[in-house]
C-alpha cells in the first residue's frame, strides 16, 4: 500500500482529467444547476407579480422533459408508425429521428436571460435607432380573458421587429417566436433557444416533422404560452404586404374545439419603420428571386464598424420613426362558429385585413411616393403629403409626424434621403440620383393599399 509507483506524465495528467470529470458531473454541475436554477425561480415568481399574463410553467419546463413528452405524444406516436412504414425503416429509426426534430424544435427558455439582458437591450436598441411610436396596446388587450392564449400576429418589415415587438410585449409577457433557418447558425442558435423561440425549417419537410411541429405549437398554446406569428413567412422583398402562409395557423385552427374552455385570441400588430435596416438586400433578393436573402458577415461587419464610427464621433442620427400600431382582436372560437369553408385561409385574411387597417403611416413613405410620382419639387412634395396624409388619417390609420407644417415634415424625410445618397436638395428641387428608385418604390409599398381608402 506504500510502495511508489512510477506512471507517464501523461498518464498521469490523464487520470487527473479523469478525476476532476468525475467530480464536476457529481458533484459541481447539479450544484451549480441548482444554484441557478433556484435564482431563476425566484425572478420568475417576482415577474410573475407585475407581468400581466404569467410566465407558465410549461415554458419553465426542463428542455428534455419537453422533449420526452413531445416524442411520447400520440399523435407524434402514429406519425412514428406510418412514418417507419412509408420508408420501410424500423420503428427505433423513426423514433429517434422524430426525437431528433424534437430536439431541433424545443427552446430551453431562460427568465434571466430574456427579462434581464435581452429585454434591456432590446430597449435601448430599439430606442437608438428609433423614435418609437405605439399606438392601440391598450385598446386591443383590454377585453381579453386572462385565461385566454395570445397570439400577435404582426407584418414582417425587419429583423428589428423580433427586438421591438420582444421589448414592448416584456411589460405583458415573455413571447416565443417561430424562427427560420437563418437563425441554427452558432452563436444565435443557442441565445435564440434561450429566449423561448423554436426553429421551423422551411425546406426539406416531411409528414413526420410538421406532425412533431404541430403538436409542438398546439401542447405550448394549450397550455397558455404567449406567442408571435408572422402570417407572411419571410421579411417583404418589394415593402408591400405578402400573401399568407398557413404554416403555423393551421396548426392553432386544426383540431381546436370552440367549445374548450380556453379561448385563443389573435391581436393584429402592424409595424412600420422609416429606414428599413436590410432595404437594399432585400430589394436585390426580390430582384433575383431569391426565396432567401443573402446577408454576408462582411457587409454585416463593414456596417457595423461605419456605424461604430458614427457613434464614436457623435454624427450619428436615428432612423426616423419606428411605428407599432394594434389592431381589433380576433377571438377564435367567436371566428370558428361564423363557420367558414376553410377556416384557417379565412383567418388569415382576416388578420392581414386588419394589420393592414392599422398599418402607421410616415413621412418617409409619403416622401417616397411623391417621388416616384414624379414630384421633384419641394412645394410638390409637400402638398402631395399633406393631402395623402389627411386621406388615409380619414380612414383610420395612424399617422406619425414631428410638425404640423407639411414643408418641414417632407424636408426632414429628405434629408434623411440625401444623407444616404439617394438624393440631393438643391433649394426648392430635389434631385433623385440614379439607381435609387427601386428604394422610392420599396418605401411608398409601405403604405395602405389604395382599395382600404
Amino acid at each position: 500500500m506504500t510502495r511508489i509507483i512510477e506512471i507517464p506524465l501523461w498518464a498521469l495528467l490523464l487520470l487527473c482529467a479523469f478525476a476532476a470529470v468525475t467530480f464536476a458531473s457529481n458533484f459541481l454541475f447539479p450544484s451549480v444547476r441548482w444554484f441557478f436554477r433556484k435564482r431563476a425561480e425566484r425572478l420568475v415568481a417576482r415577474l410573475n407579480t407585475r407581468l400581466t399574463r404569467p410566465i407558465e410553467p410549461f415554458k419553465l419546463a426542463r428542455r428534455m422533459d419537453t422533449i420526452n413528452r413531445l416524442t411520447h405524444d400520440p399523435a407524434v406516436a402514429q406519425a412514428i408508425i406510418d412514418h417507419a412504414r412509408t420508408h420501410r425503416i424500423p420503428e427505433e429509426v423513426a423514433f429517434e429521428t422524430a426525437r431528433r426534430y424534437a430536439r431541433e424544435i424545443v427552446p430551453g427558455f431562460s427568465a434571466t436571460l430574456y427579462f434581464s439582458i435581452a429585454m434591456r437591450l432590446s430597449r435601448w436598441l430599439s430606442r437608438s435607432l428609433y423614435r418609437v411610436r405605439v399606438t392601440g396596446e391598450a385598446e386591443a388587450l383590454a377585453d381579453i380573458p386572462p385565461d385566454a392564449t395570445v397570439i400577435y400576429v404582426l407584418n414582417h418589415r425587419s429583423n428589428m421587429d423580433y427586438v421591438l415587438v420582444t421589448w414592448l410585449a416584456a411589460r405583458q409577457t415573455a413571447l416565443a417566436y417561430a424562427v427560420g433557418e437563418w437563425a441554427r447558425r452558432w452563436p444565435l442558435r443557442p441565445l435564440i433557444r434561450a429566449l423561448g423561440g423554436y426553429f421551423v425549417r422551411r425546406r426539406d419537410l416531411n409528414p413526420l416533422y410538421r406532425r412533431v411541429l404541430a403538436r409542438y405549437v398546439q401542447i405550448a398554446t394549450e397550455k397558455g404560452i404567449t406567442q408571435a406569428v408572422f402570417p407572411e413567412g419571410r421579411l417583404s422583398r418589394d415593402g408591400a404586404l405578402q400573401a399568407p402562409k398557413l404554416g403555423i395557423l393551421s396548426y392553432l385552427v386544426t383540431d381546436h374545439d370552440p367549445e374548450d374552455a380556453r379561448d385563443i385570441v389573435f391581436i393584429p400588430v402592424a409595424l412600420n419603420y422609416e429606414r428599413v435596416l436590410e432595404d437594399r438586400v432585400l430589394i436585390a433578393a426580390g430582384s433575383k428571386g431569391e426565396h432567401a436573402f443573402r446577408l454576408r458577415w462582411w457587409t454585416v461587419a463593414r456596417y457595423l464598424w461605419r456605424h461604430l464610427q458614427l457613434r464614436v464621433t457623435r454624427r450619428f442620427t436615428r432612423f426616423g420613426y419606428a411605428a407599432v400600431s394594434f389592431g381589433q382582436p380576433v377571438s377564435l372560437h367567436e371566428f370558428l362558429w361564423q363557420g367558414h369553408d376553410d377556416p384557417t385561409a379565412a383567418l388569415a385574411a382576416t388578420l392581414l385585413d386588419r394589420i393592414e387597417a392599422r398599418l402607421p403611416v410616415l413621412p418617409l413613405a409619403l416622401v417616397s411616393e411623391a417621388l416616384t410620382e414624379g414630384y421633384h419639387t419641394l412645394p410638390e412634395i409637400a402638398a402631395h403629403l399633406d393631402a395623402r396624409a389627411e386621406t388615409l388619417r380619414a380612414a383610420g390609420h395612424p399617422l406619425h409626424h414631428a410638425s404640423r407644417d407639411a414643408s418641414e415634415v417632407s424636408l426632414v424625410a429628405l434629408r434623411m434621403l440625401e444623407v444616404r445618397g439617394a438624393l440631393r436638395i438643391d433649394g426648392d428641387a430635389i434631385r433623385p440620383q440614379p439607381g435609387w428608385g427601386e428604394v422610392f418604390e420599396f418605401y411608398a409599398r409601405t403604405l395602405p393599399a389604395q382599395k382600404l381608402l
